[in-house]
């Protein structure tokens, strides 16, 4: 039987676990910029069979928080350099988040204060997050503005010049965030997406963008070296579709042919419960459908995993498990999973922004 802490090849990987840092938004990159703190604080998490980065803006129009790290410069590029480099001196393996985050954003985080872009002009009923003089606080979403078909094309090329800076900067591989509400699960859902063009409408339609961008970056760094997230019934950030189950199959469908690393599955709805409106989804239906297209790239799950929970999964089949908040203050997760240690408890007021406190000073097991 498959065990939580056995080795597994993953794309161009061999890791040495099956437990994942999943991608966790921090706001300690001032500027955009990431830092030698930042450097420290995954390094600290190498440990991880696999650690997804947080998420990262593929341009500036894909910015949708204050001080969270991009993918669009050489001062970023020079940062996330010196953050794998960290993680591959203490052995570890580390994939980057791709991030557009569409309408969840805010005009004073847009290039020249121009309106957010999404696929229709729907305002997103959540909020985000701004530095004004030196504090951070939440405010609202503001008022997208629907994309030209036109503007398609440049998205995709977007997320394709972003994957190829990721492994400039050192990365394993990457990660397509099509998840939680932001711009490619804007594309997806019928609640954010009322286009009446070729991307939008049909469950084909409305799934055009993803696949465009997941060939796109596979072609780009090859598909060994490829990631994507979904989350099908997830109401992140004001997201929801009418019926996700038809969706979501015909996605993975589209998707298992393409031989990419690992698809990475927010099972319910984010840091919440796993059946959203008393409506169940089935996750083992859509793991057959995966594996009956063809599929050979792994299955990762997510959302509030302890030990059990893990592994029950991987005897029923994943190949990965993804834990967030846990790794926030268990730099040591993979060490306390396996001992069955307590887990230290998170900080909630250090969660966004800010130094050291609250990021690389939780304690590791005593030896």
């Amino acid at each position: 039987m498959k065990s939580l802490f056995d080795p597994v090849h993953v794309g161009n990987l061999n890791l040495p676990n099956r437990i994942v840092m999943a991608p966790l938004t921090r706001n300690r990159a001032p500027s955009a910029l990431p830092t030698p703190l930042m450097a420290q604080y995954y390094a600290q998490r190498a440990s991880a069979g696999l650690i997804i980065s947080e998420a990262t803006a593929i341009t500036h129009e894909g910015q949708g928080y204050a001080d969270v790290p991009g993918l669009y410069s050489t001062e970023q590029l020079d940062g996330w350099k010196k953050v794998t480099r960290a993680v591959h001196d203490k052995g570890g393996r580390i994939y980057c988040q791709l991030w557009h985050v569409g309408r969840v954003s805010h005009v004073d985080l847009q290039p020249g204060g121009q309106k957010p872009v999404a696929p229709s002009a729907l305002t997103a009923h959540t909020q985000t997050y701004l530095v004004k003089n030196g504090v951070g606080t939440f405010v609202a979403t503001s008022e997208p503005r629907a994309l030209d078909s036109e503007e398609l094309p440049r998205v995709v090329r977007d997320f394709r010049h972003a994957a190829r800076n990721a492994i400039s900067a050192g990365f394993d591989g990457v990660e397509v965030h099509g998840a939680n509400g932001y711009l490619l699960d804007q594309f997806l859902k019928t609640g954010s997406n009322q286009r009446t063009d070729d991307y939008g409408g049909s469950i084909e339609n409305r799934a055009r963008l993803l696949l465009e961008v997941m060939r796109e970056v596979i072609e780009e760094v090859g598909h060994g070296r490829v990631g994507l997230r979904l989350s099908p019934v997830t109401p992140a950030n004001d997201i929801v579709d009418a019926d996700p189950q038809p969706l979501f199959d015909y996605v993975v469908r589209q998707l298992a042919p393409m031989q990419f690393a690992y698809l990475h599955l927010i099972e319910g709805a984010t840091g919440g419960p796993r059946e959203v409106d008393g409506r169940p989804f089935d996750y083992a239906a859509l793991r057959k459908a995966w594996h009956a297209a063809g599929a050979k790239g792994a299955w990762m799950v997510n959302n509030g995993y302890d030990r059990p929970l893990a592994d029950h999964a991987i005897a029923e089949g994943a190949d990965l498990v993804a834990f967030g908040r846990p790794y926030i203050a268990n730099p040591d997760l993979v060490e306390r999973l396996r001992k069955n240690a307590p887990l230290n408890k998170i900080d909630k007021a250090t969660l966004y922004g800010g130094g050291e406190k609250g990021y690389t000073d939780y304690p590791a097991l005593a030896r």
